[in-house]
């Protein structure tokens, strides 16, 4: 009577036990069911629920490993992204970079060979101002030479004076106009000779 008592008990308190631990998977996987039914089977019920969770854990593993390397898939992809994005990044600056110093080069270029061609040209203007300047003074001072000799009383060329006109005529072919002028000059200023004058007129009305 006592192991029969002692039995009932053990089985009442596992049923106890079975009947928790059903209501547990019951509220975790949403699978109601009418409690007074399973009652009877519930040592049955334990077995199929411990091979459903089995099945379940390795669902869930599965699960696992395919949201493990669907996530290891994005990883690589991002990383590959990012290499790439990376890539086309240094890329654009290295062409923008580029660009950016055959521009400066060029423009470096234009403006050493535009301050060539501004020193040519200054250098050249410079030049030609001085040539100029020079033919101005040696003008200047040939004008002053001759204003100087007639003021002096000397003549244009030596033994002038002792020539008659057709010596002097002979001698004019040599002369420039600036000579040709102070020969006149003298002549008119001394002898006076209006042929001779005359002479030197035409050939410095040819010459103008």
């Amino acid at each position: 009577m006592v192991d029969r008592r002692r039995e009932q008990e053990v089985n009442k308190a596992a049923a106890r036990f079975a009947e928790t631990l059903a209501e547990s998977y019951r509220i975790v996987y949403e699978q109601a069911a009418d409690a007074q039914q399973r009652q009877g089977r519930l040592a049955q019920e334990f077995s199929e629920r411990v091979m459903d969770l089995r099945e379940q854990a390795e669902s869930g593993r599965a699960a696992s490993e395919r949201l493990t390397d669907q996530a290891r898939r994005q990883q690589e992809a991002g990383q590959a992204l990012a290499q790439e994005s990376a890539k086309a990044y240094v890329d654009f600056l290295d062409t923008a970079f580029s660009q950016y110093r055959e521009g400066t080069q060029r423009a470096a270029g234009s403006a050493r060979e535009g301050a060539r061609t501004l020193s040519d040209t200054t250098a050249g203007l410079l030049g030609t101002a001085t040539e100029a300047a020079g033919a101005t003074a040696g003008t200047a001072a040939d004008a002053t030479r001759e204003t100087a000799d007639i003021a002096a009383g000397r003549p244009p060329f030596s033994d002038y004076d002792e020539m008659n006109v057709e010596e002097i005529t002979e001698q004019l072919d040599s002369l420039s106009e600036a000579e040709l002028r102070r020969t006149r000059n003298y002549e008119q200023g001394n002898k006076n000779r209006q042929t001779l004058i005359a002479e030197m007129d035409r050939r410095l009305e040819a010459s103008s």
